[in-house]
């Protein structure tokens, strides 16, 4: 067995454990229940909070991979999604593309997190969080609400103005905890410059 074998599986292991509690975390922010926004299909839902804790906690590729492995589980029906919703069909309804964009939200939010990990604060963690939770959502979000809703795309757009409020409440919650456990114990462990340059 080489002699590295049994670190590597101990890192493959935990980064395993990380994704599907990130996953865990999302499904359990679920049970609060929607708010639904009058003339509006889309509601207002605490998951996105996961979205932005998985990024900016796990970093990038776990991240990202925690709302994969959360969209599958929903994918076979799963009633994981705000209001007790899962099954197929929620992929192709006016909600369809805030859930494609959870993974690439994540994605950004992690990989701008490694970006500033040098000299991250809550300032570059709250910059992460409003770029990949807000605008990477809205960006792929808007657009599916317009298609599978009915809804004119300025219509849309408008609708979703109301997140906003909510939104920049959940990234200045998910940015002071990456803070936290960036100091207590930090989850993301970048390659030493010792290690990059062998």
């Amino acid at each position: 067995m080489p002699a590295g074998s049994g670190t590597f599986r101990r890192v493959k292991s935990r980064d395993l454990a990380y994704v599907a509690l990130f996953a865990a975390i999302v499904a359990v922010l679920g049970l609060l229940p929607p708010v639904n926004v009058p003339g509006f299909p889309v509601p207002i839902t605490a998951q996105t909070l996961g979205v932005m804790l998985a990024g900016s906690v796990l970093g990038a590729k776990r991240g990202g991979l925690a709302l994969l492995v959360f969209l599958a589980l929903v994918a076979m029906g799963a009633p994981l999604l705000s209001g007790g919703r899962g099954g197929l069909s929620v992929f192709a309804g006016p909600t369809a593309g805030y859930l494609y964009s959870w993974p690439i939200a994540a994605f950004v939010i992690g990989l701008l997190t490694q970006l500033f990990w040098r000299r991250f604060n809550l300032a570059w963690a709250l910059v992460a969080n409003l770029i990949g939770g807000i605008l990477v959502i809205y960006a792929i979000g808007i657009p599916f609400t317009s298609l599978f809703g009915d809804v004119p795309l300025w219509a849309s757009f408008t609708g979703s103005l109301t997140f906003i409020p909510g939104d920049v409440v959940k990234a200045v919650v998910a940015s002071l905890v990456a803070v936290a456990v960036r100091r207590a114990y930090p989850v993301i462990e970048l390659p030493s410059r010792r290690a990059t340059a062998s």
